[in-house]
């Protein structure tokens, strides 16, 4: 959908762009492209571009293939998930790769107070030891007659933490005045407060007074700015002038350490049509995801527009890409996906009906537009399976929901306990709610299983999954896997020719059944897995009334 009448203020609340001229297909013949790989063709192709500098940086570049996975797939004996197909060779029978909603859990954080307001969001989470620590942007809205006001009160970024990712405090921090006094939770008020997005850098040998560092900015304060703090509570300027100029930034846009490339990564808003300039705002087209990589967090190279494998053009209005933890070569993302649907009956129906007929008189997309969370993975950092299914929709019809804003996402999920005694850990992702109404909003939080955002299933019928030839590191099959009472899975290991590892045959595995995150496969003979380690080398899996999340082949 076209983006038409955008103001200069972004409440916040197809074709890409072209790439380098002549640019052709460089992976190899095996396709073997991860993000090391990707980083090298991409520099190839971006040779003729111009050299990057603080100011200026060169268009992006459009990928112009879609990577194949090579003959032999190297794992070694880290953790592979079932998110895309890079994997698969072959589905049969009633076996699919299903998509995981997670479960809406409690309020884990709510914007009441006066420094907040209902439109806080752009929200960052991420686990730093034993202490989980949450950013966002405190901001006010309202519609007075036909006019949406911002200015309540300043912008400003605060802070939350917890012990458990589930109870959050905000602390009196004593750093910037509001209304005569310091205690407060803000840590931020200067340029970059419309989408400030720490992170906690992972590089070896990175500086201890740079231990976390984030990205903020808009294009009318210049692009995205580079910043530093020794304690994630007490943030510093690196440099006066943006590191990164070459978008439209009206949304949150964020960076990370990525250990599998080697490198910084950023992940930030483009307009796929129209001027987005300091001095001419013209936006259009769709609200789309660009990217770079960067050796010194200040100069950024290897730009490049998100591609995604099978799904429409539509608005991607953020993008909370990070590296998955558990699987740290794998970069899963939480879109926020936005769409303009007009008015109709079922539009009037949905909540709020007084409120959103006001503020569409401001601008019609104020009272239309609604969002709902995606999921999307890659493990070249360019491109991305994209679930069109929604990760999380908006849900049962309640107040402060199914609005433009709605599910807006923290940036990754953290491992949290889970609500029944003994049970695994899960995931946690946090996801916006609020928006418009009232001076308060809130974060709910959400919960999936370790590595459940997508699994292969198969109901009772029985379905099974072969890989592609994987080579491997280890002495155990080890898999993340559920059941019913009287479903099963068994594995038989096969030579990349399809015949059977003899030992490893589905006769001679015992059945799996029950609901964990991670247990051994166990086949009856004395056959040593260890044996097989380096050889290419297809699993076979055979599911009745099962999911399987994960697989790793361990070395203890």
């Amino acid at each position: 959908m076209p983006y038409n009448s955008l103001r200069n203020i972004d409440f916040d609340p197809g074709p890409f762009s072209r790439g380098v001229p002549g640019m052709t297909s460089t992976h190899s013949s095996s396709g073997d492209v991860n993000r090391r790989s990707f980083l090298k063709a991409s520099v190839a192709a971006g040779a003729s571009a111009a050299a990057l500098s603080e100011t200026a940086q060169p268009d992006a570049v459009q990928a112009a293939y879609w990577p194949k996975p090579p003959k032999d797939i190297e794992i070694g004996s880290r953790r592979e998930l079932f998110i895309d197909g890079h994997l698969i060779e072959q589905l049969k029978g009633a076996a699919r790769q299903e998509l995981h909603n997670p479960v809406a859990r409690d309020q884990a954080i709510v914007h009441d107070a006066p420094w907040e307001g209902n439109n806080c969001g752009y929200c960052t989470v991420f686990q730093d030891g034993y202490l989980y620590r949450m950013y966002y942007r405190g901001k006010q809205l309202s519609v007075v007659g036909r006019q949406l006001i911002t200015n309540s009160h300043p912008e400003f970024y605060c802070y939350a933490e917890s012990h458990d990712g589930i109870r959050w405090t905000k602390p009196d921090l004593g750093i910037v005045e509001f209304n005569g006094s310091k205690k407060n939770n803000i840590i931020w008020d200067g340029v970059g407060t419309h989408n400030f997005s720490p992170f906690l850098d992972k590089r070896p040998g990175c500086p201890a007074d740079q231990k976390y560092k984030a990205l903020g900015g808009t294009m009318r304060e210049g692009g995205l700015f580079a910043f530093a703090s020794p304690d994630g509570i007490r943030w510093r300027l690196l440099r006066k002038k943006p590191v990164i100029t070459n978008g439209a930034f009206d949304s949150q846009n964020l960076a990370f350490w990525d250990e599998t490339a080697g490198c910084y990564r950023a992940y930030w808003r483009y307009f796929t049509e129209g001027i987005t300039e300091q001095k001419v705002w013209k936006p259009a087209g769709l609200r789309a995801i660009r990217t770079a990589t960067s050796d010194d967090f200040f100069n950024w190279k290897n730009t490049a527009n998100l591609v995604y494998e099978d799904s429409p053009e539509e608005h991607m209005y953020t993008n909370q890409v990070s590296p998955y933890h558990r699987a740290p070569h794998i970069l899963v993302g939480f879109p926020m996906r936005y769409v303009e649907r007009g008015w109709s009956p079922s539009m009037r129906a949905l909540p709020e009906r007084a409120h959103r007929e006001m503020r569409a008189e401001s601008h019609i997309r104020y009272g239309t537009g609604l969002t709902e969370a995606q999921v999307m993975a890659s493990r070249d950092g360019v491109h991305f399976k994209r679930w069109n299914d929604p990760f999380i929709p908006p849900g049962p019809e309640r107040p402060d929901t199914w609005n433009y804003s709605h599910l807006g996402m923290a940036t990754q999920p953290v491992e949290t306990a889970s609500d029944l005694p003994g049970a695994d850990r899960e995931l946690s992702v946090y996801g916006k709610e609020g928006g418009w109404t009232g001076t308060s909003g809130s974060f709910r939080r959400y919960t999936l299983r370790l590595d459940g955002f997508v699994s292969i299933g198969a109901p009772m019928a029985g379905g099974e999954l072969l890989t592609r030839p994987l080579r491997f590191t280890g002495r155990q099959l080890r898999l993340n896997f559920a059941t019913s009472a009287v479903g099963s899975i068994r594995v038989e290991l096969q030579r990349a020719d399809g015949a059977p590892v003899k030992g490893f045959t589905l006769d001679d595995c015992h059945e799996l059944f029950g609901d964990t995150v991670d247990r051994e496969v166990v086949w009856k003979g004395d056959g040593k897995l260890s044996d097989l380690q380096g050889q290419p080398i297809r699993f076979r899996f055979q599911l009745k009334s099962a999911d399987l999340y994960a697989m790793r082949v361990a070395t203890a």
